[in-house]
């Protein structure tokens, strides 16, 4: 396939006199399908002690996870501080090497591909990093830093590499005319801006931004992010965004992931999980989110304050992960690790017991999955004749049960009636003794 393709937004023209690239890019991507598809993805970092340096134990940062992300979509990951966003995030990007599970690029398996079978691929996918002072060198100028990619990758664009290193300065809303200045004469906010030029230059299809707002001030924040958006809608950019800030990740995801401890716990469509979150754990995050308006302040529902701390990536407890400080955890919960599951269209969770959920009844949600498994494998007229069988049953229990109860309070009146005769004989009987003993004195002075 030629470098130009048919969008022009993606368009890196070469020169006549240029060297070829390692590879060609692959096949374009239509808004929609599926870009990136990963399968059981972990990664452990080795513990080593002792002389010799032998592991003894592995942080599971991240920990089997399964997820999708379609041409055009912006994905938000959130989390709290250790959950494995970051970890992730290298991961897909390839960054580091996973321990298991594989990563799909546009239906091609990069799981395992080195550096050389990388190097194209870097101008699909690019990264933003969170803190935009250690991620820019300090002794290259900002035109080095922009102009690198092209460099590494062997792509001359078209009017040279500093013509386009201003163009791209101008569209995240830096002067041109700074080209040759370093990252220290830069705010945060600009140095920040300076990365995602960067990661734009060689127009790619999907950008993993790591917390790209939290080393910013607010209004700073708000300039980002928005920059951030106005790029998706020109270049139809799909992004990544991995963030703890839940009302950021609001504003920009068309749907979210939500991590604790190595593991998704929730996957869905960002309106429904903010209007009707499934697990426990989501349901604690947003009722932390402040709501600045003073008129909805009381529609919100009180702050869930969730017991203990977060257990240990080395030593994760067994079942569910979030057992330890959830408010419904049961036996099941301790012993038994829930799938990710579509509970609902469009909603994944991993919870034996979720929120907002018809069935959530203690132990009914495993229950109800056997049932239902079993139920597709039985004919329909053996479940009729069995929910007749099953009617006519709790029939007779009824009736059985109702003159069983007859017969007690047949027996309860006979007891009551025989005990008020009793207390009537034994209210009679004293008012005869003080006549006769009238008479008994009477005779007696006679």
């Amino acid at each position: 396939m030629s470098e130009t393709s048919k969008d022009a937004a993606v368009t890196i023209p070469r020169q006549s006199g240029d060297a070829a690239p390692a590879a060609t890019r692959v096949k374009d991507v239509a808004p929609g399908e599926v870009l990136l598809k990963v399968t059981g993805l972990q990664k452990h970092f080795p513990i080593r002690k002792g002389l010799f340096k032998r592991q003894v134990s592995a942080v599971r940062a991240v920990d089997g996870i399964d997820f999708e992300v379609r041409a055009g979509e912006t994905l938000g990951v959130v989390g709290e501080s250790g959950c494995g966003k970051s970890t992730m995030g290298r991961l897909i990007t390839r960054l580091l090497e996973p321990t298991a599970g594989t990563i799909e690029f546009e239906g091609r398996d990069i799981t395992h591909l080195g550096a050389a079978g990388m190097r194209p691929l870097r101008r699909d996918v690019q990264m933003i990093f969170q803190d935009p002072y250690s991620s820019l060198n300090p002794r290259h100028t900002i035109g080095t830093i922009v102009g690198a990619p092209f460099r590494l990758q062997g792509v001359t664009p078209e009017g040279g590499i500093k013509k386009e290193v201003q163009r791209l300065l101008a569209v995240v809303g830096l002067n041109p005319e700074h080209y040759n200045r370093y990252p220290h004469e830069f705010s945060g906010g600009q140095r920040q801006r300076i990365g995602i030029a960067r990661a734009l230059a060689l127009k790619p299809r999907m950008v993993v931004a790591d917390e790209p707002v939290s080393a910013l001030d607010v209004s700073i924040q708000a300039q980002v992010v928005n920059l951030m958006d106005d790029l998706q809608d020109e270049l139809g950019l799909t992004y990544v965004i991995i963030a703890h800030d839940l009302s950021v990740v609001r504003h920009v995801s068309d749907r979210i992931a939500v991590m604790y401890l190595g593991k998704i716990v929730e996957l869905a469509d960002r309106d429904a999980l903010y209007a009707s979150p499934m697990h426990p754990y989501t349901k604690a995050l947003l009722s932390a989110v402040p709501i600045p308006d003073p008129r909805r302040r009381g529609a919100k529902s009180e702050r869930i304050l969730l017991k203990g701390d977060v257990p240990s990536p080395i030593a994760p407890p067994s079942g569910c992960r979030f057992h330890t400080r959830c408010w419904k955890a049961t036996e099941v919960c301790r012993t038994t690790e829930p799938p990710l599951a579509e509970l609902r269209p469009g909603q994944r969770v991993a919870c034996h017991h979720p929120e907002n959920f018809d069935d959530q009844q203690p132990q009914d949600v495993v229950l109800l999955a056997a049932a239902k498994e079993a139920g597709e494998l039985v004919p329909d007229e053996v479940l009729a004749q069995s929910a007749e069988t099953s009617a006519a049953v709790a029939a007779e229990v009824d009736a059985a049960i109702g003159a069983e109860a007859m017969e007690a309070a047949e027996a309860m009146e006979a007891m009551e009636a025989a005990e008020a005769a009793e207390a009537t004989e034994k209210a009679e009987a004293p008012a005869e003794g003080p006549a006769e003993t009238e008479v008994a004195k009477e005779t007696d002075d006679k």
